[in-house]
Parts: C-alpha cells; structure tokens; sequence
C-alpha cells in the first residue's frame, strides 16, 4: 500500500490498520509495517494558561511523504491481499493507493 498525499500517521492508526489485515487474512501470510512512528507531539493540558513551557510529549506519529510505502503482504492470494488493505486504508486519514509487485524477468 502506497500513500498519494503527505501527512503524519499516529501509532494509534498503525496499530489499528495492522490489526485490520492480520484478522481479515486470518494467518494465510505475512505483513510488513514500513514506517514507524519516530516523533513525539506534545499537547498542554485543558483549561491551562498561555505560556509556562511546552506541554507533556501525547504520542508517537510518523511523517508520510506521497509515494511511501505503509504495508507489504505476501503469502496469500492478490483478492485476500487486496482486501485486506482496503481495510487498513480505511482507517488512515490519507488516501492511499494498492500496488502489485511484477516478477522479475
């Protein structure tokens, strides 16, 4: 799965597309997650006054760039492979698009 539009995918939305495809392909092959969130984002707490620093670290995101690659499948079949990522991709805020690898030669 290839994404089309720049962005930022939290670990929450991995964890979440991950899970999607492991139970749709209900152990038939193998998933590769290709990114991996490696900055943190801050957020100060509610009701809290301007000023007095930078707010405790929230989360973990990873920057996506068009043409990154998110998730690689093998093992199953290109139907179960395919599905299976329409579900991952339902659940990133970015548009994504599905590719197939050729054989070489």
């Amino acid at each position: 799965m290839q994404s089309l539009e720049r962005g930022n995918l939290t670990a929450q939305q991995i964890e979440a597309a991950r899970t999607a495809v492991t139970r749709h392909m209900k152990r038939r092959g193998k998933v590769w997650i290709k990114v991996f969130p490696q900055k943190s984002y801050t957020k100060k707490p509610l009701e809290v006054r301007m000023g007095k620093g930078k707010g405790n670290p929230e989360g973990w995101m990873a920057v996506i760039r068009p043409g990154n690659i998110l998730f690689e499948i093998s093992g199953c079949s290109e139907t179960v492979a395919r599905e299976g990522l329409a579900r991952a991709a339902s659940k990133i805020s970015m548009r994504c698009k599905f590719l197939t690898r050729q054989a070489a030669g």
